[in-house]
């Protein structure tokens, strides 16, 4: 990528999140905008979550155009807002804030990216009996997009968490006036929903680098009737979706989602379209590098 000039006129844009490091984003946009000539910058920034008052007013300040919002400030960052988008809204929380002139409003492009991920890999939710594993953050997006497409839903989570699974079953519940039943995340349970799904989304962490042996389904429990949708993104290509591949089941990477979500951001914040094949392989290319 060639080196850009920065003047006065750039617009910043940035990530913030506790910890940073790792993200992809940085490397993802500054692709992005560079492909599409335009004065645009991408930083990430460690805010802690004490901190996070203060991030937000230096967003105002300093005439920052967007942010992504990473752990731990997705629900946090809320009160902070002058407004929602009204998906976001009903979610809870807030993964990009778009800035004009001063108002702040908080989308979450994590819903709209896995609905668009499915959308674009051939899959209709409409209908589909549809398991999702894992209640935090990441867990809500996509259960509530879902449910307002028309998907059936059934949440799994671990015990320790399954007051999560059970408050967000309840909400998407009321919403959308369906039933949504929360069960502990065992095998028996994932036996008795997996026999009669259509889809399964892991919404959990389980499998993530550095933990890359960690599935959060047995493999004798994936069929070739099943759509297996990962959002772990690292390692590109987790132990559940070799398994599930193996298994003969159609499966979506988490990539794809970490590309979608984030050109639907660069979208709210520059109006253009999203260069979405070069934001998929410049992520995939940083990941590779990751992994060797």
């Amino acid at each position: 990528m060639r080196n850009r000039l920065i003047s006065g006129k750039t617009q910043v844009c940035g990530i913030i999140g506790d910890p940073i490091g790792h993200s992809m984003s940085p490397a993802i946009h500054n692709a992005a905008f560079a492909k599409m000539g335009i004065d645009y910058m991408y930083v990430p920034f460690r805010v802690r979550q004490e901190e996070l008052g203060k991030a937000i007013e230096g967003v105002r300040a300093l005439n920052i155009r967007g942010l992504n919002v990473t752990i731990p400030h997705k629900v946090a960052v809320i009160p902070l807002l002058d407004e929602l988008d009204p998906l976001a809204e009903r979610i809870g929380a807030v993964n990009t804030i778009v800035n004009d002139d001063g108002v702040l409003t908080g989308y979450n492009t994590d819903a709209t990216g896995s609905l668009q991920t499915l959308l674009e890999r051939g899959v209709e939710p409409r209908g589909k009996n549809t398991v999702i594993l894992g209640a935090g953050g990441v867990s809500r997006a996509v259960s509530f997009i879902l449910a307002e497409r028309g998907a059936h839903l059934v949440i799994l989570n671990r015990r320790l968490e399954l007051d999560w699974a059970e408050e967000l079953a309840s909400r998407i519940s009321q919403v959308f006036k369906q039933k949504v039943e929360a069960l502990e995340l065992n095998k028996e349970n994932l036996a008795k929903v997996l026999d009669k799904a259509d889809i399964v989304v892991n919404a959990t962490s389980v499998g993530m680098s550095p933990n890359i042996d960690e599935t959060p389904v047995s493999p004798d429990l994936l069929q070739p009737s099943l759509i297996v949708f990962d959002i772990v993104y690292n390692p590109i290509k987790t132990r559940l979706l070799r398994e599930a591949e193996a298994a003969g089941a159609k499966t979506i990477s988490g990539v794809d989602m970490l590309v979608w979500q984030g050109a639907l951001a660069f979208e709210l914040w520059t109006g253009l379209k999203a260069p979405v094949k070069l934001m998929r392989e410049e992520a995939i290319r940083g990941l590779q590098e990751h992994e060797n």
